[in-house]
């Protein structure tokens, strides 16, 4: 199963990005999706996920500054991240939570 991530790429701190993710539509939509993030020398971690429904959930270091959600007519889901900080560099991942993983796609965020 690909999953295509993109939207990454160098902002300074304070300003934003949008990723997005496109998964088969045979997956996406009675599934939860989810990104993920790993920053150089640390483990990858949890950023946000949502339910089929649109239930979503975030990780405490992105609360009131990132917002997930998903497009079903489209099988996509976005990662809109504002307010960036230098600690949220990494390459961000998207899943099908439990199954799947895409390829990462890097963020950069400058002092």
């Amino acid at each position: 199963v690909q999953l295509q991530a993109s939207g990454g790429g160098l902002v300074q701190a304070g300003g934003s990005l949008r990723l997005s993710c496109a998964a088969p539509g045979s997956i996406f939509s009675s599934n939860v999706m989810a990104w993920y993030r790993q920053a150089p020398g640390k483990l990858r971690e949890g950023v946000a996920g949502i339910t089929s429904g649109g239930s979503t959930n975030y990780a405490d270091s992105v609360k009131g500054r990132f917002t997930i959600s998903r497009d079903n007519a489209k099988n996509t889901v976005y990662l809109q991240m504002n307010s960036l900080k230098p600690e949220d560099t990494g390459v961000y991942y998207c899943a099908v939570e439990g199954k799947y993983w895409g390829q990462g796609t890097q963020v950069t965020v400058s002092s």
